[in-house]
Order: structure tokens, then C-alpha cells, then sequence
């Protein structure tokens, strides 16, 4: 068996930029991360900066019963929930402004600006509108023009109709938030390295402990599996989550998830696809998410390998396009990297057997709210910013006979694109 290609990680200081824009996502990322207090006017302030930048005159949040919960992580807040709608104007130049209700003046007090109240329905328009401060503005929303990234969409149709009648226009804000949100620190990239290490480890451990149990003639399932990553993940120091183990078939379905106690059976000349995510178990910590393909025997056999290799040229494809954009210092979309890894599938016949997108944003949640690499679910326009992270993971489903997918977690510096962690480059014989 080939040995597998390992990637180490080189960590520096500072990461210089090639872009005026790539060196503010740099910056936004050297706050401090050891102190456990917000500092919400620091981040208005780097708000500020951004929306300058952006050539925007304010970014207007919008709450209703805890509906957007980008804000949380955004203005560095707890929850701000509450029974009534309030709304948190920042312009690009001078003081916020709280629009409350009157029975809740001191929802969102954490964050500074002065604060206007509303008691009736009728007054809220008008109040809205004195926080902006008039017509002609151009300001951000969570709102994604034809829903083309859900995930940003927060804001209702009625309230966007309602602010657009202020005489104001809105745009997305999309890019902001990718910014605020999805950007990592250096801490919180050595955690998710740390995760993904590990992952990897538990994978190949998953892997020998199917061998083992196939050579003693114990009957093996699917739930097994995962019970036993589950456990090591524990003693990882890692959250035990529960992950996809699929065998030959049930592979072919992306998202087929093994019932309690009603796995199906490994056993020798089987495929076997496990798809994993988790973190270390430490405040503010990424996710890790990686797929890794084994097959039970010693010579993996031809009809897999060829889809294999299909599989895994996309991916690294995708790859090289963003590694290649960054280091020219040329912009590079979601939907862009998407459509080079689903070319190569489509070029080799397996267009409609490649179901989902290519890749998906990661943050503490495992999937981000960064850019996606997706230009078939959603038109994610979004370009790729650095310090940010994303999967690269194309597949392809054979259904009723298996499923392929090669994951890895990529990273992105003001100048490359790295894999985070030691990568698959072959499907692993598990018996050899």
C-alpha cells in the first residue's frame, strides 16, 4: 500500500497578506483570545472599519425571539432573545442606535448607542428610521438575495419590504458576516490541527479494529464501529459524536446514518465509507470533519479504484484552483471551486451521481457560516477570505451498489490553501 501523504502544518506569526482586504481579515483575527470578556465597542469598531471598507453606510441587526443567531457571535453578546422585535443600527461612522420595546428597554443594553423606544406598531417604522437616519443609505442585512445562501438569511420579506420603504437600499451581508464569524484565530486553528490529528488516528484505529474483529471471526456491524470511535473519542479528549459508518450500499446514500442496534453487517469484501465530525473538548474550538474510505481485504478492487480516483482528482483539483488563486493574490468564489471539482466528475460520466456540494464552511458547529464551496445547492458568491476554513469533499453514488467520498479540511492563509491534517490518497485495504 502507498504511503500516505502527510501535511504538516507550519505556523508563523504573522501571515502576510498580498491584498489591502487580505490584510484586514488578518487583523480582524489578532484580537486576544485569552480573556473571556467581550469588548463590544472594540468590535464595533472593527465593524466600522469593515463597513468603511465596503463602502457601506451601516449594518442593520434585526431580532425577533432569538431569530438570528448569527448576532450572538457577531457583536460578542450572549443570546439576546425577548418577546418583542428590536433592531441595532451601526453606521460606518458614529454612534449605534437600539430600537426596544417599551416593556423591554434593556434587552440588548450590553451593547452600546444611544436607544429609541417603541410602544405601538405604528411608531416602529419611524423609529427604525431615525436609527438610520435617512434616506438614500446603503446598508447590510442578514438577507440573501433570492435565498441564494440560506444561511444568511435571517431577516423576514416583511421586515426587508419594511426597511426598503425607509427610502434606504440593502445589501447582503454576507461577506460581513463571513468576517465576523468565520474567521479563526491562530488559537482556534492549532485546536481544530489538534481535532483532525486525532481524527485521523481514530479513523486508522477504526479501520485496524475491523480487521481484528474479521480475522477472529466476530461479527462486526456498523454500530460497532461507531461505538468504538465514539469511545476513543472520549479518551481523546474529544466530544463523542456520533458519525456515519455505511457499508457498500448504504454508502451510495451521503447522508445514511446507522440506526441504534440496527447497523448492517461488515464483513470481508465489503466497502466501507466513514464519515466523522467532532472537536476538542475547549471553549471556542472548531470542528474537524473528514471521510475516509476503507474496503475489507487486501487488494482493493478495480471498479473502486476507478471511482476512487475520479473522486479524489476533483477534490485536489478544486484544491489547486483555490491554492492557486490565493498565492496570485486573485479572488476566488465558493461557487468557482465547486464548479472546477464537480468538472472533473461531470467530464468523467458521473454528473448526476454527484448529489451535494463539493464543500461546506467549518466553525464551531462543524458546518460554518463562511462560504461554501457550492455552486449546485446554493450559489454561494461568497469569495473565499483567509483565516477561514472549508471541507473539499466531491462523491460519487452508485445507488443501490456504494458510495465514494474523499474529505479533507482546508484552510486558508493571506497566501495558499493548506490541508489541516495527514490525508487519504488511496482507499485503505483493511486486511492487508
Amino acid at each position: 500500500m502507498k504511503k500516505l501523504f502527510v501535511i504538516f502544518l507550519l505556523f508563523g506569526t504573522t501571515v502576510l497578506a498580498q491584498t489591502v482586504s487580505n490584510q484586514f481579515y488578518l487583523s480582524r483575527a489578532k484580537e486576544s483570545f485569552a480573556s473571556p470578556q467581550t469588548d463590544q465597542e472594540k468590535r464595533i469598531a472593527e465593524i466600522q472599519a469593515a463597513l468603511k471598507q465596503q463602502k457601506l453606510d451601516g449594518w442593520l441587526f434585526y431580532d425577533f425571539r432569538g431569530s438570528d443567531i448569527l448576532i450572538p457571535r457577531i457583536l460578542k453578546t450572549e443570546r439576546l432573545g425577548g418577546s418583542r422585535r428590536w433592531f441595532y443600527y451601526v453606521p460606518a461612522i458614529g454612534e449605534p442606535v437600539k430600537v426596544v420595546h417599551a416593556i423591554e428597554p434593556d434587552q440588548i443594553d450590553v451593547l452600546p448607542g444611544k436607544k429609541l423606544i417603541y410602544r405601538e406598531w405604528s411608531l416602529l417604522k419611524s423609529q427604525v428610521g431615525a436609527a438610520v437616519g435617512g434616506k438614500g443609505k446603503r446598508i447590510a442585512m442578514q438577507y440573501s438575495p433570492n435565498n441564494d445562501i440560506p444561511y444568511i438569511s435571517r431577516v423576514d420579506a416583511g421586515t426587508i419590504e419594511m426597511v426598503r420603504s425607509l427610502g434606504v437600499t440593502i445589501d447582503s451581508s454576507a461577506d460581513l458576516v463571513q468576517q465576523f464569524e468565520a474567521v479563526w484565530t491562530d488559537e482556534q486553528l492549532q485546536m481544530h490541527t489538534e481535532a483532525a490529528t486525532k481524527m485521523q488516528k481514530v479513523i486508522l484505529e477504526a479501520f485496524a479494529e475491523i480487521k481484528r474483529r474479521i480475522n477472529a471471526d466476530i461479527p462486526t456491524t456498523e454500530n460497532d464501529v461507531q461505538q468504538f470511535m465514539m469511545k476513543r473519542y472520549e479518551e481523546e479528549g474529544m466530544n463523542p459524536s456520533p458519525m456515519i459508518v455505511a457499508v457498500n450500499a448504504n454508502a451510495a446514500s451521503p447522508h445514511y446514518f446507522p440506526r441504534a442496534g440496527k447497523g448492517s453487517p461488515i464483513k470481508r469484501g465489503d466497502l466501507v465509507l466513514i464519515d466523522t465530525v467532532t472537536k476538542v473538548k475547549k471553549p471556542k474550538a472548531p470542528a474537524a470533519d473528514l471521510t475516509w474510505m476503507g474496503y475489507v481485504g487486501e487488494t482493493v478492487p478495480e471498479e473502486y479504484v476507478k471511482v476512487w480516483n475520479i473522486v479524489f482528482e476533483a477534490q485536489q483539483s478544486a484544491l489547486k484552483a483555490i491554492r492557486d488563486a490565493f498565492k496570485a493574490g486573485k479572488p476566488i468564489t465558493g461557487a468557482q471551486a465547486d464548479d472546477v471539482s464537480r468538472g472533473v466528475i461531470t467530464k468523467a460520466g458521473y454528473a448526476k451521481e454527484f448529489l451535494h456540494r463539493t464543500g461546506h464552511s467549518i466553525g464551531e458547529e462543524g458546518h460554518g457560516n463562511g462560504a461554501n464551496i457550492d455552486n449546485l445547492e446554493t450559489r454561494d458568491s461568497r469569495r473565499l477570505i483567509p483565516r477561514t476554513a472549508f471541507s473539499i469533499e466531491p462523491g460519487i453514488y452508485l445507488a443501490g451498489k456504494f458510495g465514494v467520498r474523499s474529505e479533507i479540511d482546508v484552510y486558508v492563509t493571506g497566501t495558499d490553501a493548506i490541508i489541516t491534517h495527514p490525508h487519504q490518497t488511496e482507499i485503505f485495504a483493511i486486511l492487508k
